[in-house]
């Protein structure tokens, strides 16, 4: 009996710290050390927090609760932490933007979702509960995004499109190197990525593959978005239209009735219910108008 109660115990405890490394492992982010003393260009104020309480409410509060409240979504695993924590405002500003920008498992990556300036709004808000917090600026000058010129090439034997990013300084042209790049097609509902995110080269060269079959207008028409995000230059947009994709005749979603389109073109049965249940509600109302006028006669006789 007694050797079956110590074998229990050690069973118990090998499974504790199995349990225990699994959530360390889970809660510990591999971060570059070139992304950690990343540093925000926008000055963190009064403003840009309030801006970034908005953002954060609409996607990070789900999960994360409110920053000191402690009321984090603590059916997850890991349990996501309060980002007005102790342990999360240690970290640096660039730590906390590699986490948004990353995102893993259950978090998301929200590099994607908010533009760069929304992601530190976000951040400043955090930083909005730290009193102790300092903010160190980054050098980066954000108008030097629009000195970048994006060249988007489509080679039909490959079926490949290439994305070269250049600079135009005064000095002479600047290749931008290993620069992120991520392309995406145009759709009715958002974007769809094309591809992984990729480097550019020394030549500052980045090639995706494209998929032959995907849709485009009646004349295969594909507006393809190239989002770069460079140290110096920041985070840059571009869009050109190539005609490769595969031609579809088809109205677009708001030509016809649905359910998403505007009032006069919204489906008739959806109209009548609705008018219907107005009407009722509207009968309702006034049946009870009615009814206190009756009790207040009553009453008053």
């Amino acid at each position: 009996m007694f050797r079956k109660n110590n074998l229990k115990k050690i069973f118990g405890l090998i499974l504790f710290a199995t349990l225990l490394v699994a959530n360390l492992s889970a809660a510990s982010w591999d971060i570059p050390a070139d992304k950690k003393n990343k540093n925000s260009f926008i000055k963190f104020n009064d403003a840009t927090a309030n801006e970034g309480e908005v953002l954060y409410n609409k996607n990070c509060a789900s999960c994360h609760g409110n920053p000191s409240k402690g009321n984090v979504l603590k059916s997850l695993n890991p349990i996501p932490p309060d980002l007005a924590s102790t342990g999360s405002q240690s970290l640096t500003d660039g730590e906390l933007f590699y986490i948004l920008n990353t995102g893993r498992g259950l978090m998301p990556s929200f590099k994607n979702v908010m533009s760069e300036n929304d992601r530190w709004k976000v951040i400043s808000y955090l930083r909005s509960f730290n009193k102790k917090y300092v903010q160190v600026l980054s050098n980066t000058d954000p108008s030097k995004s629009e000195l970048v010129k994006v060249i988007m090439k489509y080679d039909n034997k490959t079926a490949k499109i290439s994305v070269n990013v250049i600079a135009k300084e005064k000095s002479g042209t600047v290749v931008l190197k290993d620069a992120e790049v991520l392309l995406f097609a145009k759709r009715y509902f958002g974007k769809l990525q094309l591809d992984k995110s990729m480097r550019t080269n020394n030549d500052g060269e980045a090639s995706f593959d494209f998929a032959k079959d995907l849709p485009g207008d009646k004349l295969g028409n594909v507006e393809i978005i190239a989002k770069v995000n460079d140290d110096t230059y920041g985070e840059i947009e571009s869009v050109s239209k190539f005609k490769i994709g595969v031609p579809t005749d088809q109205p677009s979603l708001t030509a016809e009735r649905s359910i998403w389109n505007v009032l006069v073109k919204a489906p008739i049965w959806l109209i009548i219910v609705y008018s219907l249940g107005v009407l009722v509600f509207l009968a309702f109302l006034l049946y009870i108008a009615v009814s206190l006028f009756n009790f207040w006669k009553i009453g008053k006789i």
